[in-house]
């Protein structure tokens, strides 16, 4: 019975899916290995995209002055990672792009933001993903498969992202 909402969910996300598929400023595709790339974690502290495999992983590409990134963010804050930072199966990173620690860190002060907000400052890690266009969301399967993508930020779409990251979690607690 989980597995067959796990598939419905999934299902009911291929419309948005589609979309981010046509777009032609879109770089991966659903079923795509995530790139691999480096960041910086804190300051002075490198790791790979590939330390996180065996999580399901949700990127944010972003920018401070991006209007639809900030009306997203406070609903990622309240509606994913205050329910899943605990969660030993999840990693979430949010990329500024174009933006460093220098604008980074007082932004997400200010904001009141506790998930990972990190530089993006060549756009070395949106370029693996895309040409144009943030918000933007990837998830990342356990396996390192894309599972879903997003443009924009639409409330609708933002509540069947949600709804994928509480099915998949559920379902890897079941297992």
């Amino acid at each position: 019975m989980r597995k067959l909402k796990y598939f419905i969910v999934l299902f009911a996300l291929l419309p948005f899916v589609s979309f981010a598929q046509k777009d032609e400023g879109t770089l991966t595709k659903i079923g795509d290995a995530v790139p691999v790339f480096n960041f910086e974690i804190q300051k002075g502290k490198s790791v790979s995209i590939s330390d996180y495999k065996g999580k399901l992983i949700l990127i944010n590409l972003f920018a401070t002055w991006c209007p639809p990134c900030n009306e997203e963010l406070p609903e990622v804050q309240k509606r994913i990672w205050e329910k899943y930072k605990d969660n030993a199966g999840f990693a979430f990173f949010v990329f500024g792009r174009e933006e460093g620690w220098d604008k980074l860190i007082p932004f997400k002060a200010k904001k009141g933001f506790t998930f990972p907000i990190l530089p993006d400052t060549d756009r070395g890690i949106f370029k693996k993903f895309a040409l144009q266009s943030i918000p933007r969301n990837i998830l990342v399967d356990e396996r390192g498969k894309i599972i879903y993508q997003s443009i924009g930020y639409e409330p609708k779409e933002f509540a069947a992202l949600v709804e994928l990251i509480d099915t998949h979690l559920k379902k890897a607690e079941t297992k």
